[in-house]
């Protein structure tokens, strides 16, 4: 139940930091290091969780040592542009497990994906038998990282 005019205050913005630094930092941490008692700290917590302001917690995972080291960004314009095509295209690149971002954007094409493999031959075999698959795509460009400069999960 997310409420759209909540406004995180400063307190809260402490807290969001280190909780981004550190999600399982504990509340007596926390409240220690924004100097404010445990209860109300636990309290601010559950209500940015209620509000939605803090989706989930998760593990960030070194992707080169789970055997991901491949990252490729491919951009995707559909060949016709309705509300049908586009629902269905993001339906099907949805349950894509390679595909661990995915955008809508605007300029020369529709989609932004952000793709994981083991390698080349992984992301060929990704590429003609699943993605190449999906109706509607048009035009496609892939563009291979070659190194990740900075990657962050840090909002506030």
């Amino acid at each position: 139940m997310a409420t759209e005019n909540y406004i995180p205050d400063e307190k809260d913005l402490s807290i969001l930091r280190l909780l981004q630094k550190d999600a399982k930092m504990s509340v007596r941490d926390i409240s220690a290091r924004i100097n404010l008692s445990p209860t109300p700290t636990h309290e601010r917590i559950k209500r940015m969780e209620k509000q939605g302001i803090i989706k989930e917690y998760t593990a960030v995972v070194d992707r080169k040592k789970v055997n991901k080291g491949m990252m490729v960004i491919c951009m995707i314009a559909l060949n016709v542009h309705n509300k049908k095509t586009a629902g269905k295209f993001i339906e099907e690149v949805s349950k894509l497990k390679e595909v661990v971002e995915f955008y809508n954007i605007s300029g020369d094409f529709d989609f932004m994906l952000k793709i994981l493999a083991p390698n080349m031959d992984e992301f060929h075999e990704f590429f003609v038998n699943k993605l190449s698959e999906i109706e509607g795509i048009g035009q496609t460009k892939s563009i291979f990282v070659m190194n990740s400069i900075k990657e962050s999960n840090q909002i506030v």
